[in-house]
């Protein structure tokens, strides 16, 4: 897999951004990803970034309604990315601060 099929989105909640501070950065992700993958992939996009650890957790999909009809939205996989302290930060999470 390419780098920009590993990594979809990012995820931008209160949750995710209280996190910056800390140097760490939340991702939507492919579901069939590992954290080894995450990780290359993250220093592949982002240039001068060096990953610590990788997080990872699957997110099952809510109920939702339209009149009558329940279903579900898809399931996806989420990965918290921490990097070093001698990292510079990710640009796209800076500029939203």
């Amino acid at each position: 897999m390419l780098a920009h099929d590993i990594i979809i989105a990012p995820v931008i909640t209160e949750k995710s951004m209280a996190g910056i501070a800390a140097k760490k950065y939340t991702f939507k992700v492919a579901k069939t990803a590992g954290k080894v993958e995450i990780a290359n992939a993250i220093e592949e996009v982002f240039s001068g970034v060096k990953v610590a650890k990788v997080n990872t957790m699957s997110v099952r999909g809510q109920e939702r309604r339209t009149g009558r009809f329940t279903g579900y939205t898809p399931s996806w996989k989420k990965a918290v990315v921490t990097l070093t302290e001698d990292s510079k930060g990710i640009e796209f999470f800076e500029g939203m601060m």
